[in-house]
């Protein structure tokens, strides 16, 4: 009896986050149902208008593009960060393990807006990466990066990468070494044995990594509203932009309601491809 009054205790902090939580999505999701009234806060009464708002082009293209950015940001973040989670994994030398963490885990601890601030210093025409370019003459006119969805995509990355890493060196520090001695032993050579044994191995990692960062990257705000400067929009931003400028919370909400149920969906299928992919490992 005691165990039991210490447990409910310990969980009484969570039931009540849950509560408050549970609260603010429900008010948001009976906001998407109601009327806007132009120049007033207070909202009328049931309606499905907001939904068949987001067939214009503008809320339309938005989701569009917060689906296609948030691909490309865990893709990249996925090809960068798979080398830096291995030799962090695999490496044997101490000082060098020390030096991938502090790299991986360091930009955790600077800000959103302070990372995308920098960004904006290194993609601008006169910035670093274009100062670079035209130093060694690969390029004689600075290259567009700001403002653009390349500019976007290349700041998300580097704000994702830290995560994949995290993710990706965990599934790595699963996979037993003997499977890739006895395959080395086996004739195999190292590139084979890389990706005929530790890619397989690491696939629910890999996939877990991907959807992750997929669904996270779907709530992005301050880098594609300093980095893309109005030009590209993603689902937070139009959230921004109908519900604190133009003060219509009901269509706010509605998008948070699509952005949700789009974020719970990607998860889902994050569950369903890693089940699939564990068991077809365990079977071979």
């Amino acid at each position: 009896m005691q165990n039991r009054v210490v447990f409910l205790l310990f969980l009484l902090p969570a039931l009540l986050v849950a509560f408050f939580f549970v609260s603010a999505l429900t008010e948001i999701f009976q906001y998407s149902f109601r009327e806007f009234i132009p120049g007033s806060l207070d909202v009328g009464g049931f309606t499905w208008a907001n939904f068949a708002r987001i067939n214009r082009p503008i809320y339309f293209f938005a989701i569009l593009d917060t689906f296609w950015l948030a691909f490309l940001t865990a893709l990249f973040a996925l090809l960068l960060s798979y080398p830096l989670a291995y030799a962090l994994v695999r490496t044997e030398r101490e000082w060098l393990r020390t030096l991938l963490i502090i790299l991986a885990i360091t930009p955790l601890f600077t800000g959103e807006i302070v990372r995308t601030y920098a960004w904006t210093l290194l993609l601008g025409t006169e910035g670093m990466i274009n100062t670079i370019l035209k130093g060694i003459g690969l390029i004689d006119t600075p290259i567009a990066l700001m403002y653009t969805r390349v500019g976007v995509v290349i700041a998300l990355v580097q704000f994702a990468m830290p995560v994949m890493i995290i993710l990706l060196a965990t599934a790595i520090s699963h996979v037993n070494s003997d499977y890739e001695k006895a395959a080395s032993n086996l004739g195999a050579s190292p590139g084979q044995v890389f990706w005929r044994v530790t890619v397989p191995l690491t696939m629910p990692g890999i996939i877990a990594g991907f959807i992750v960062i997929c669904a996270w990257t779907m709530s992005a705000f301050a880098t594609p509203q300093l980095i893309g400067g109005g030009k590209i929009l993603m689902i937070s931003n139009v959230v921004y932009l109908t519900g604190f400028s133009a003060l219509n919370f009901p269509f706010a909400a509605t998008m948070s309601v699509v952005a949700l149920v789009s974020a719970f969906v990607v998860l889902a299928l994050m569950k369903l491809m890693t089940a699939r992919i564990e068991n077809k490992i365990a079977i071979h």
